[in-house]
């Protein structure tokens, strides 16, 4: 497993339609990863089949795979407020084909 990153110009897609510009006088633009380790599986829902149910770690119990009715309410103040762009919405970007991600129902 390896992880990459780039940055590229999105100013016409990912800035509310080129409202907010990159401001590219703050490069350069450095990542870096030490002793990074993910451990990860493709989601299904109601959750991944390849998910830990031991108890273990926090992570690895059913409260941590859903949200309560306060988080569902913070979470929507948080996209009505900060949200600025939303990918699962961009029907010109994807011309209606999303990616699969798309379909989770975060609520």
């Amino acid at each position: 497993m390896y992880l990459f990153s780039s940055i590229w110009n999105a100013d016409n897609w990912a800035t509310r339609g080129g409202l907010d510009k990159t401001n590219w006088s703050n490069a350069p633009f450095l990542s870096s990863y030490q002793k990074f380790n993910a451990d990860a599986c493709m989601w299904e829902d109601p959750f991944p089949a390849c998910v830990s149910t031991t108890g273990e770690n926090w992570w690895d119990k059913p409260a941590a795979w859903t949200l309560t009715d306060a988080q569902k309410l913070d979470y929507a103040w948080a996209r009505r407020n900060f949200l600025i762009y939303d990918y699962c919405q961009d029907t010109q970007r994807f011309n209606g084909t999303f990616p699969a991600e798309c379909s989770v129902e975060p609520l």
